[in-house]
């Protein structure tokens, strides 16, 4: 694949998994209900080209008031979404999101894979939220966190497939990324001894 990379923006082409199109169905929604989103972890590298399954499909959405996030919520329904463990949104917003608790969506009858959604609750995802990274797939629009926070929060998780997946965005942009600011993530995050893994 070849990216034009520029500093917040990624635009590319290539065939689009099923992941990729409920994906973005999914954001699509969000975007025409005016939802300020950003998604986060796992999916990122297999968006660039990562060959490995994922269950879910994580995203920061920006907090708002409960009338909004009930609009998102009947039009996700009515365009064939379902939270797979609350039945109503109330209970979604206020005993969960408001509760530093996320949510999931997954299409009707079929729970995998799913998306869970949060507020932002710690600096790293308002930053992330507040600097996302508009990617263009086939002429289609994703945010995502930016490179450098996703592969410095990578290594602090730290499982293989979470190195893994690092090592992957790393060997991509590793020419792209913005040094100083992985750098300062790292540190932030405390994994500077893990930065070795991703050669």
């Amino acid at each position: 694949m070849e990216f034009e990379y520029k500093e917040n923006e990624i635009v590319f082409n290539r065939e689009l998994s099923s992941l990729d199109k409920i994906v973005l169905k999914f954001v699509k929604i969000l975007d025409k209900e005016k939802i300020d989103y950003v998604i986060i972890s796992g999916y990122i590298a297999i968006l660039f080209g990562r060959s490995r399954n994922t269950e879910d499909v994580d995203l920061f959405i920006k907090k708002m008031p409960y009338e909004k996030f009930k609009n998102l919520w009947n039009k996700l329904e009515t365009k064939g979404f379902e939270c797979i463990h609350v039945s109503e949104p109330k209970e979604a917003y206020e005993d969960f999101l408001l509760n530093k608790t996320s949510i999931r969506f997954a299409e009707k009858g079929n729970w995998l894979p799913n998306f869970e959604l949060k507020f932002p609750r710690e600096e790293l995802s308002q930053y992330s939220l507040q600097n996302k990274v508009k990617v263009i797939l086939n002429g289609k629009i994703l945010n995502t966190s930016k490179l450098e926070t996703q592969i410095a929060y990578k290594l602090f998780l730290g499982s293989e497939k979470d190195i893994e997946d690092a090592a992957h965005l790393w060997d991509i942009f590793k020419d792209k990324i913005d040094r100083a600011l992985f750098n300062r993530f790292a540190a932030k995050l405390k994994v500077e001894h893990k930065i070795k893994e991703l050669e």
